[in-house]
Protein backbone atom coordinates (compact mmCIF):
# COMPACT_ATOMS: atom_id res chain seq x y z
CA UNK A 1 0.00 0.00 0.00
CA UNK A 2 1.20 3.31 -0.85
CA UNK A 3 1.49 6.19 1.55
CA UNK A 4 -0.79 8.32 0.33
CA UNK A 5 -3.21 5.63 0.17
CA UNK A 6 -2.60 4.55 4.32
CA UNK A 7 -3.12 8.53 4.93
CA UNK A 8 -6.53 8.33 3.55
CA UNK A 9 -7.21 5.96 5.81
CA UNK A 10 -5.43 7.48 9.07
CA UNK A 11 -7.64 10.65 7.97
CA UNK A 12 -10.91 8.49 8.48
CA UNK A 13 -9.34 6.78 11.95
CA UNK A 14 -6.99 9.48 12.93
CA UNK A 15 -5.60 7.48 16.24
CA UNK A 16 -2.63 5.03 16.61
CA UNK A 17 -1.56 2.99 19.05
CA UNK A 18 1.82 0.48 19.17
CA UNK A 19 0.10 -1.34 22.16
CA UNK A 20 -2.99 -3.75 21.75
CA UNK A 21 -4.04 -3.34 25.62
CA UNK A 22 -4.52 0.33 24.57
CA UNK A 23 -6.58 0.67 21.92
CA UNK A 24 -9.11 3.16 21.56
CA UNK A 25 -12.61 2.44 19.42
CA UNK A 26 -11.56 3.29 15.57
CA UNK A 27 -7.49 3.50 16.03
CA UNK A 28 -5.12 1.84 13.70
CA UNK A 29 -2.87 -0.83 15.39
CA UNK A 30 0.94 -0.52 14.23
CA UNK A 31 2.26 -3.84 15.07
CA UNK A 32 5.92 -3.42 16.02
CA UNK A 33 8.90 -5.82 16.61
CA UNK A 34 11.10 -5.62 19.03
CA UNK A 35 14.04 -7.61 20.68
CA UNK A 36 11.63 -9.35 23.08
CA UNK A 37 8.09 -8.85 21.58
CA UNK A 38 6.23 -9.33 18.16
CA UNK A 39 3.42 -6.97 17.73
CA UNK A 40 2.66 -9.46 14.52
CA UNK A 41 1.48 -11.93 17.40
CA UNK A 42 -1.63 -8.98 18.39
CA UNK A 43 -3.15 -7.93 15.74
CA UNK A 44 -5.61 -9.76 16.09
CA UNK A 45 -6.40 -8.62 19.82
CA UNK A 46 -5.96 -5.08 19.15
CA UNK A 47 -8.70 -5.68 16.28
CA UNK A 48 -10.91 -7.48 18.72
CA UNK A 49 -10.33 -4.34 21.36
CA UNK A 50 -11.71 -2.13 18.86
CA UNK A 51 -9.44 -0.75 16.49
CA UNK A 52 -10.39 -0.52 12.94
CA UNK A 53 -7.41 -1.53 10.89
CA UNK A 54 -3.97 -3.00 11.65
CA UNK A 55 -0.53 -2.45 10.70
CA UNK A 56 1.84 -5.80 9.81
CA UNK A 57 4.72 -7.32 8.29
CA UNK A 58 4.29 -10.48 8.90
CA UNK A 59 0.42 -12.52 8.73
CA UNK A 60 -0.95 -16.16 9.10
CA UNK A 61 -2.78 -17.69 6.40
CA UNK A 62 -6.18 -18.59 8.21
CA UNK A 63 -6.72 -14.84 9.27
CA UNK A 64 -9.87 -14.37 10.62
CA UNK A 65 -9.51 -10.23 10.18
CA UNK A 66 -8.11 -10.31 6.63
CA UNK A 67 -10.07 -7.50 5.32
CA UNK A 68 -9.00 -5.00 8.10
CA UNK A 69 -4.96 -5.92 8.03
CA UNK A 70 -2.78 -4.03 5.87
CA UNK A 71 0.47 -6.18 5.14
CA UNK A 72 3.49 -3.73 4.79
CA UNK A 73 7.05 -4.90 4.62
CA UNK A 74 8.59 -2.98 7.80
CA UNK A 75 5.66 -1.73 9.95
CA UNK A 76 8.14 0.83 11.82
CA UNK A 77 9.44 2.43 8.64
CA UNK A 78 5.51 2.64 7.26
CA UNK A 79 5.01 4.47 10.79
CA UNK A 80 7.74 6.74 10.47
CA UNK A 81 6.75 7.48 6.78
CA UNK A 82 3.51 8.08 7.46
CA UNK A 83 4.14 10.58 10.11
CA UNK A 84 6.46 12.69 7.78
CA UNK A 85 3.70 12.69 5.23
CA UNK A 86 1.19 14.02 7.99
CA UNK A 87 4.11 16.27 8.94
CA UNK A 88 4.28 17.56 5.53
CA UNK A 89 0.23 18.20 5.58
CA UNK A 90 -0.02 20.04 8.75
CA UNK A 91 2.82 22.72 7.72
CA UNK A 92 3.21 24.18 10.96
CA UNK A 93 6.76 24.94 12.63
CA UNK A 94 8.08 22.11 14.39
CA UNK A 95 10.72 22.90 16.84
CA UNK A 96 13.15 20.08 17.62
CA UNK A 97 14.81 19.76 20.82
CA UNK A 98 17.58 17.97 21.70
CA UNK A 99 20.97 17.50 24.50
CA UNK A 100 22.12 15.51 26.52
CA UNK A 101 20.58 17.14 29.77
CA UNK A 102 17.92 19.18 30.56
CA UNK A 103 16.02 18.53 27.13
CA UNK A 104 12.52 16.94 28.48
CA UNK A 105 12.45 19.91 31.30
CA UNK A 106 13.12 22.47 28.54
CA UNK A 107 10.51 21.06 26.19
CA UNK A 108 8.11 21.17 28.89
CA UNK A 109 8.71 25.16 29.43
CA UNK A 110 8.49 26.24 26.15
CA UNK A 111 5.35 24.32 25.32
CA UNK A 112 3.92 25.33 28.39
CA UNK A 113 4.48 28.98 27.22
CA UNK A 114 3.61 28.55 23.86
CA UNK A 115 0.43 27.77 24.99
CA UNK A 116 -0.37 30.78 26.41
CA UNK A 117 -1.03 32.10 22.50
CA UNK A 118 -0.64 28.77 20.03
CA UNK A 119 -2.55 25.44 20.19
CA UNK A 120 0.51 23.50 21.24
CA UNK A 121 1.61 19.96 20.38
CA UNK A 122 4.43 18.28 22.61
CA UNK A 123 6.42 15.38 23.15
CA UNK A 124 4.89 13.57 25.91
CA UNK A 125 7.03 12.17 28.88
CA UNK A 126 9.98 11.22 27.09
CA UNK A 127 8.35 9.45 23.86
CA UNK A 128 11.65 10.91 22.03
CA UNK A 129 12.76 7.50 19.70
CA UNK A 130 12.13 6.45 16.52
CA UNK A 131 8.88 5.24 17.46
CA UNK A 132 7.49 8.18 19.87
CA UNK A 133 8.58 10.68 17.44
CA UNK A 134 6.78 9.73 14.97
CA UNK A 135 3.81 8.61 17.41
CA UNK A 136 3.97 12.67 18.72
CA UNK A 137 3.63 13.64 14.71
CA UNK A 138 1.04 11.34 14.27
CA UNK A 139 -0.94 13.22 17.40
CA UNK A 140 -1.22 16.21 15.87
CA UNK A 141 -4.22 17.61 13.81
CA UNK A 142 -5.29 20.56 11.80
CA UNK A 143 -5.80 22.52 14.93
CA UNK A 144 -2.44 22.68 16.06
CA UNK A 145 -0.47 25.62 15.74
CA UNK A 146 3.12 24.35 16.60
CA UNK A 147 4.69 21.30 17.49
CA UNK A 148 7.71 20.63 20.19
CA UNK A 149 9.12 17.69 19.35
CA UNK A 150 11.82 15.92 21.80
CA UNK A 151 14.57 14.25 20.46
CA UNK A 152 16.84 11.42 21.70
CA UNK A 153 19.67 9.94 20.85
CA UNK A 154 21.79 6.46 21.65
CA UNK A 155 23.99 6.13 18.70
CA UNK A 156 25.37 8.18 15.81
CA UNK A 157 22.71 8.41 13.38
CA UNK A 158 19.91 8.67 15.35
CA UNK A 159 19.63 12.84 15.53
CA UNK A 160 19.58 12.54 11.58
CA UNK A 161 17.09 10.13 11.49
CA UNK A 162 14.51 12.19 13.91
CA UNK A 163 15.10 15.07 11.84
CA UNK A 164 14.51 13.41 8.68
CA UNK A 165 10.81 12.02 10.01
CA UNK A 166 9.79 15.67 12.06
CA UNK A 167 12.00 18.06 9.69
CA UNK A 168 12.22 20.77 12.57
CA UNK A 169 11.99 24.44 10.88
CA UNK A 170 13.61 24.87 14.40
CA UNK A 171 16.36 23.70 16.70
CA UNK A 172 17.50 23.74 20.45
CA UNK A 173 19.94 21.88 21.57
CA UNK A 174 20.32 22.31 25.74
CA UNK A 175 24.21 21.14 26.20
CA UNK A 176 26.49 18.31 25.22
CA UNK A 177 27.54 16.01 28.01
CA UNK A 178 29.10 12.43 29.03
CA UNK A 179 25.99 10.25 28.35
CA UNK A 180 25.29 6.97 26.69
CA UNK A 181 29.26 6.57 25.88
CA UNK A 182 28.79 3.07 25.73
CA UNK A 183 26.81 3.84 22.12
CA UNK A 184 28.64 6.45 21.20
CA UNK A 185 31.79 5.27 21.79
CA UNK A 186 33.38 8.54 22.53
CA UNK A 187 32.54 12.46 23.89
CA UNK A 188 33.28 13.62 20.38
CA UNK A 189 30.79 11.42 19.09
CA UNK A 190 28.31 12.64 21.09
CA UNK A 191 28.74 16.29 20.47
CA UNK A 192 28.65 15.48 16.49
CA UNK A 193 25.44 13.26 17.26
CA UNK A 194 23.76 16.15 19.02
CA UNK A 195 25.15 18.29 16.08
CA UNK A 196 23.02 16.32 13.78
CA UNK A 197 19.92 18.95 14.59
CA UNK A 198 22.05 21.69 13.44
CA UNK A 199 23.32 19.88 10.06
CA UNK A 200 19.48 19.64 9.22
CA UNK A 201 18.46 22.89 10.04
CA UNK A 202 21.54 24.40 8.29
CA UNK A 203 20.44 22.43 5.11
CA UNK A 204 17.05 23.31 5.54
CA UNK A 205 17.63 27.05 5.82
CA UNK A 206 15.77 27.13 9.01
CA UNK A 207 16.56 29.04 12.86
CA UNK A 208 18.09 27.86 15.87
CA UNK A 209 18.36 29.28 19.24
CA UNK A 210 21.87 29.00 21.12
CA UNK A 211 23.21 29.43 24.29
CA UNK A 212 25.90 31.97 24.04
CA UNK A 213 27.40 31.05 27.00
CA UNK A 214 28.72 27.52 25.54
CA UNK A 215 31.46 27.38 23.49
CA UNK A 216 30.52 23.43 21.68
CA UNK A 217 27.38 24.65 20.70
CA UNK A 218 28.39 28.39 19.83
CA UNK A 219 31.25 27.20 17.33
CA UNK A 220 29.07 24.28 15.86
CA UNK A 221 26.27 26.68 15.09
CA UNK A 222 28.51 29.20 13.08
CA UNK A 223 27.37 30.61 10.49
CA UNK A 224 23.75 29.66 11.33
CA UNK A 225 20.93 31.95 11.31
CA UNK A 226 20.88 31.88 15.20
CA UNK A 227 19.15 33.72 17.99
CA UNK A 228 21.83 33.55 21.31
CA UNK A 229 20.28 33.64 24.41
CA UNK A 230 22.38 33.22 27.67
CA UNK A 231 23.72 34.97 30.99
CA UNK A 232 24.47 38.28 32.27
CA UNK A 233 24.43 40.00 28.61
CA UNK A 234 21.87 42.51 27.63
CA UNK A 235 23.10 42.06 23.66
CA UNK A 236 21.44 38.34 23.62
CA UNK A 237 17.92 38.22 22.42
CA UNK A 238 17.43 36.66 25.62
CA UNK A 239 19.13 37.10 29.08
CA UNK A 240 19.10 37.11 32.69
CA UNK A 241 20.69 36.64 35.85
CA UNK A 242 20.36 34.06 38.74
CA UNK A 243 19.08 35.75 41.56
CA UNK A 244 19.16 32.67 44.27
CA UNK A 245 19.02 29.06 44.05
CA UNK A 246 18.52 27.46 47.31
CA UNK A 247 17.06 25.44 46.40
CA UNK A 248 14.24 26.88 43.79
CA UNK A 249 15.61 28.63 40.93
CA UNK A 250 15.03 32.49 40.51
CA UNK A 251 15.87 34.64 38.06
CA UNK A 252 15.31 38.40 36.61
CA UNK A 253 14.97 38.77 32.70
CA UNK A 254 14.61 41.80 30.70
CA UNK A 255 11.70 42.84 28.14
CA UNK A 256 12.31 46.21 26.62
CA UNK A 257 12.76 48.53 29.46
CA UNK A 258 10.84 46.31 31.68
CA UNK A 259 12.28 43.79 34.40
CA UNK A 260 10.97 40.32 35.25
CA UNK A 261 11.53 38.34 38.44
CA UNK A 262 10.50 34.48 37.89
CA UNK A 263 10.28 32.49 40.77
CA UNK A 264 10.47 28.81 39.39
CA UNK A 265 9.31 25.39 41.51
CA UNK A 266 13.07 24.26 39.60
CA UNK A 267 15.53 23.08 41.92
CA UNK A 268 19.13 24.03 41.05
CA UNK A 269 21.04 27.39 39.29
CA UNK A 270 21.58 24.44 36.82
CA UNK A 271 17.98 24.92 35.31
CA UNK A 272 18.83 28.85 34.47
CA UNK A 273 19.86 27.30 31.04
CA UNK A 274 16.84 25.62 30.65
CA UNK A 275 14.45 28.62 32.01
CA UNK A 276 16.10 31.03 29.48
CA UNK A 277 16.33 29.24 26.45
CA UNK A 278 12.05 29.04 26.89
CA UNK A 279 12.09 32.67 26.96
CA UNK A 280 14.33 32.78 23.44
CA UNK A 281 11.80 30.52 22.59
CA UNK A 282 8.41 32.01 23.65
CA UNK A 283 9.90 35.95 22.83
CA UNK A 284 10.72 35.17 19.53
CA UNK A 285 7.30 33.38 19.04
CA UNK A 286 6.01 36.08 20.12
CA UNK A 287 4.49 35.75 23.69
CA UNK A 288 4.62 38.85 25.88
CA UNK A 289 7.01 38.94 28.92
CA UNK A 290 3.96 38.96 32.04
CA UNK A 291 2.72 35.59 29.92
CA UNK A 292 6.18 34.03 29.38
CA UNK A 293 7.20 34.58 33.30
CA UNK A 294 3.59 33.01 34.75
CA UNK A 295 4.45 30.15 32.28
CA UNK A 296 7.26 29.36 34.03
CA UNK A 297 6.18 29.80 37.68
CA UNK A 298 3.74 27.85 37.12
CA UNK A 299 5.78 24.63 35.74
CA UNK A 300 5.84 21.96 38.39
CA UNK A 301 8.50 19.45 37.83
CA UNK A 302 7.51 15.44 37.77
CA UNK A 303 8.79 12.17 37.16
CA UNK A 304 11.67 12.88 39.93
CA UNK A 305 13.42 15.42 38.16
CA UNK A 306 14.60 18.53 39.93
CA UNK A 307 11.99 18.02 42.48
CA UNK A 308 12.14 19.24 46.37
CA UNK A 309 9.82 17.43 48.84
CA UNK A 310 9.47 17.92 52.59
CA UNK A 311 8.32 14.42 54.43
CA UNK A 312 7.52 14.26 58.13
CA UNK A 313 11.22 13.14 58.38
CA UNK A 314 13.43 15.06 56.01
CA UNK A 315 13.84 17.17 53.19
CA UNK A 316 14.66 15.76 49.88
CA UNK A 317 15.85 16.80 46.35
CA UNK A 318 14.65 13.81 44.65
CA UNK A 319 16.63 14.25 40.69
CA UNK A 320 16.55 10.43 40.13
CA UNK A 321 15.56 10.15 36.45
CA UNK A 322 18.97 10.37 34.48
CA UNK A 323 22.36 10.34 35.60
CA UNK A 324 25.65 11.07 33.40
CA UNK A 325 28.66 12.43 34.86
CA UNK A 326 28.11 16.03 33.75
CA UNK A 327 24.35 15.86 35.32
CA UNK A 328 25.98 14.18 38.52
CA UNK A 329 28.80 17.02 38.80
CA UNK A 330 26.24 19.59 38.53
CA UNK A 331 23.68 18.21 41.33
CA UNK A 332 26.29 17.69 43.74
CA UNK A 333 28.13 21.72 43.39
CA UNK A 334 24.50 22.60 43.37
CA UNK A 335 23.21 20.68 46.63
CA UNK A 336 26.87 21.53 47.74
CA UNK A 337 26.14 25.37 47.64
CA UNK A 338 22.47 25.53 49.09
CA UNK A 339 22.89 26.76 52.81
CA UNK A 340 20.88 24.91 55.28
CA UNK A 341 21.10 24.15 59.24
CA UNK A 342 20.35 20.19 58.54
CA UNK A 343 23.09 17.92 58.41
CA UNK A 344 23.38 16.98 54.07
CA UNK A 345 23.23 13.19 52.68
CA UNK A 346 23.50 12.14 49.42
CA UNK A 347 22.57 8.73 47.86
CA UNK A 348 23.82 8.62 44.81
CA UNK A 349 22.84 5.35 42.39
CA UNK A 350 25.16 3.95 39.75
CA UNK A 351 25.01 6.27 36.00
CA UNK A 352 24.57 3.81 33.28
CA UNK A 353 25.28 3.18 29.70
CA UNK A 354 29.10 4.53 30.18
CA UNK A 355 30.33 1.81 29.15
CA UNK A 356 34.17 1.26 28.77
CA UNK A 357 34.08 5.02 30.74
CA UNK A 358 32.20 3.60 33.72
CA UNK A 359 34.66 2.62 36.41
CA UNK A 360 36.77 5.55 35.62
CA UNK A 361 33.46 7.87 35.52
CA UNK A 362 32.76 6.32 38.66
CA UNK A 363 36.41 6.80 40.08
CA UNK A 364 36.30 10.22 39.71
CA UNK A 365 32.69 10.66 41.60
CA UNK A 366 34.00 8.76 44.57
CA UNK A 367 37.23 11.46 43.96
CA UNK A 368 34.98 14.34 44.27
CA UNK A 369 33.10 12.75 47.24
CA UNK A 370 36.36 12.35 49.08
CA UNK A 371 36.86 16.02 48.80
CA UNK A 372 33.22 16.94 50.06
CA UNK A 373 31.77 17.08 53.95
CA UNK A 374 28.58 15.33 53.40
CA UNK A 375 27.20 13.50 56.86
CA UNK A 376 26.31 10.77 55.53
CA UNK A 377 26.92 9.47 51.86
CA UNK A 378 24.94 6.10 50.20
CA UNK A 379 26.46 5.05 47.16
CA UNK A 380 23.90 2.15 45.46
CA UNK A 381 25.19 -0.25 42.26
CA UNK A 382 27.04 -2.81 41.65
CA UNK A 383 29.87 -0.61 39.70
CA UNK A 384 30.65 0.51 43.24
CA UNK A 385 31.68 -2.75 44.15
CA UNK A 386 34.20 -2.96 41.99
CA UNK A 387 35.88 0.46 43.25
CA UNK A 388 37.85 1.15 46.72
CA UNK A 389 35.18 3.05 48.76
CA UNK A 390 34.74 3.96 52.23
CA UNK A 391 30.86 4.71 51.81
CA UNK A 392 28.10 2.83 52.23
CA UNK A 393 27.46 0.16 49.50
CA UNK A 394 23.88 -1.25 48.21
CA UNK A 395 23.60 -3.56 45.79
CA UNK A 396 20.23 -2.55 44.67
CA UNK A 397 17.53 -0.15 45.71
CA UNK A 398 15.76 -3.03 47.53
CA UNK A 399 18.76 -3.27 49.75
CA UNK A 400 18.82 -0.03 50.69
CA UNK A 401 14.79 0.10 51.59
CA UNK A 402 15.70 -2.93 54.00
CA UNK A 403 18.90 -0.91 55.40
CA UNK A 404 16.28 2.29 55.63
CA UNK A 405 13.64 -0.02 57.38
CA UNK A 406 16.19 -1.20 60.40
CA UNK A 407 17.78 1.88 60.48
CA UNK A 408 15.60 5.51 59.39
CA UNK A 409 17.30 8.38 58.68
CA UNK A 410 15.79 11.56 60.28
CA UNK A 411 16.71 15.29 60.10
CA UNK A 412 18.88 15.56 57.03
CA UNK A 413 18.58 17.35 53.93
CA UNK A 414 19.42 14.56 51.18
CA UNK A 415 19.83 14.39 47.61
CA UNK A 416 18.92 11.67 45.60
CA UNK A 417 20.74 11.47 41.70
CA UNK A 418 21.03 8.36 40.00
CA UNK A 419 20.31 6.78 36.53
CA UNK A 420 16.66 5.68 35.85
CA UNK A 421 16.98 2.13 36.41
CA UNK A 422 18.27 2.17 39.40
CA UNK A 423 14.73 3.38 40.24
CA UNK A 424 16.22 5.72 43.28
CA UNK A 425 12.73 6.99 43.33
CA UNK A 426 11.24 3.40 45.32
CA UNK A 427 13.64 4.86 48.31
CA UNK A 428 11.40 7.76 48.71
CA UNK A 429 8.99 6.77 50.97
CA UNK A 430 11.47 5.18 53.50
CA UNK A 431 13.35 8.80 54.19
Amino acid sequence: MEIADLYALFQKYPSVTTDSRMCSKDSIFFALKGDRFNGNLFADKALEAGCALAVVDERSENDPFSERIIVVDDVLATLQKLANYHRRKLKIPIIGITGTNGKTTTKELIAISLSREFKVAYTQGNYNNHIGVPLTLLSMNKSHEIGVIEMGANHPGDIRELCEIAEPNYGLITNVGKAHLEGFGSFENVIKTKGELYDFIRSHEGKVFVNKDNPVLYELSEGMDRILYGKNDPSLFASGAIADATPFLEFDWSFFDSSYRVKTRLVGEFNFDNAIAAVAVSKFFGINAERISAALEEYEPRNHRSQFKRTEHNDLIIDAYNANPTSMKASLDFFTSIPSTLPKMVILGEMKELGEKSVEEHQKLLNFLSQQSFDRIYLVGDIFRKLNTTHLFFENVEVLIQSLQKEPVNGHYILLKGSHSVHLEKVVDYL
